[in-house]
């Protein structure tokens, strides 16, 4: 179908903490979709999306979202029942992928190593014997929200953990504090595209605000690691992609330590099956140094739209 007669509803905004994050991606989304000639509607997703989507009958829904029930099997669900084809990741894809612990049982399974961790009750963390410097994640998070790094000779845990003011699940990770160098790497269908290393500009770890405040970060594309390291970054990226049955396009994080001297261990972090979406993006960014232009990864995008076979 050409372009300007396929209807495209792009899903951005819903109700998690990423909400603005996806605002922007969505938004940048779908200027680009109608640059390249399709008939674009923007969708705030709500709890009435399978409403709103049936009224629309668009012929398919562009996934801008992230976080909880955008990014975690939820909203592909829904879109799985009302038969709209739609881009990323599946149902089972994206709810492991964003299952902290579960996704890192699917990578050992594919031979890719991964830091040490404990899923524990946020009440009892000061309750653990676990090695310092450590991190805490909420266990279906993205984006670095409520991430804290507890560092050697730290006595306290963060207040916010024990109180009500805590909304993001009543078991966290702990998992051990990889020192070294933030790598990253997008993979579309069965490609992985290349490595960029990301200079954290504000922090010691690339936290929420690293990622989209202002100056937050530098990226380097491609990354100037050793050639054995860059190697082994893209063919972990594509089993990450491929062990959680991901589809369409993924990015995945990793942590180079290298303070040993080189040429250093990679450690993978997690698998982005909803990744940042604005032209100056990780994945576009990738894309465009693979010699593809916004417009056309996201008419890429719009094409590998599928339902479940």
């Amino acid at each position: 179908m050409p372009p300007k007669n396929k209807h495209v509803a792009v899903l951005y905004g819903g109700w998690s903490s990423e909400r603005e994050v996806s605002l922007v991606s969505g938004a940048k989304c779908a200027e680009a979709l109608e640059r390249a000639a399709f008939r674009v509607s923007l969708i705030d997703a709500g709890r009435d999306l399978a409403e709103v989507l049936t009224k629309l009958k668009p012929d398919v829904a562009f996934n801008a979202l992230h976080g909880r029930w955008g990014e975690d099997g939820c909203v592909q669900g829904v879109l799985e029942v009302l038969g709209i084809p739609y881009t990323h990741s599946g149902v089972l894809a994206s709810s492991l992928a964003m299952d902290k612990e579960r996704a890192k049982m699917a990578f050992r399974a594919a031979g890719i190593p991964v830091a040490n961790s404990l899923v524990v009750d946020r009440h009892a963390i000061s309750n653990q014997d676990f090695p310092r410097p450590f991190v805490i994640k909420p266990v279906n998070e993205g984006s670095s929200v409520g991430v804290f790094l507890i560092r050697k000779g730290d006595n306290r845990i963060p207040e916010i953990l024990g109180s009500d003011k805590w909304l993001l699940g009543d078991s966290v990770m702990l998992e051990e504090f990889i020192p070294g160098r933030e790598l990253t790497v997008a993979v579309q269908g069965e490609r992985a595209l290349c490595v960029t290393e990301i200079f954290n500009n504000v922090g010691d770890f690339y936290d929420y605000e690293a990622k989209y405040a202002a100056g937050g970060s530098t990226h380097i594309i491609p990354a100037k690691v050793p050639k054995a390291i860059f190697e082994s970054a893209m063919d972990f990226a594509l089993r990450a992609h491929k062990v959680l049955a991901c589809r369409g396009v993924s990015r995945t994080d990793f942590r180079y330590d290298d303070t040993r001297g080189q040429p250093g261990h990679l450690i993978i972090l997690e698998t982005n099956t909803q990744p940042g979406m604005t032209p100056t993006s990780l994945v576009p960014e990738q894309a465009a140094f693979c010699g593809m232009s916004f417009e056309e990864l996201v008419t890429w995008m719009v094409e590998d739209a599928s339902l479940l076979r």
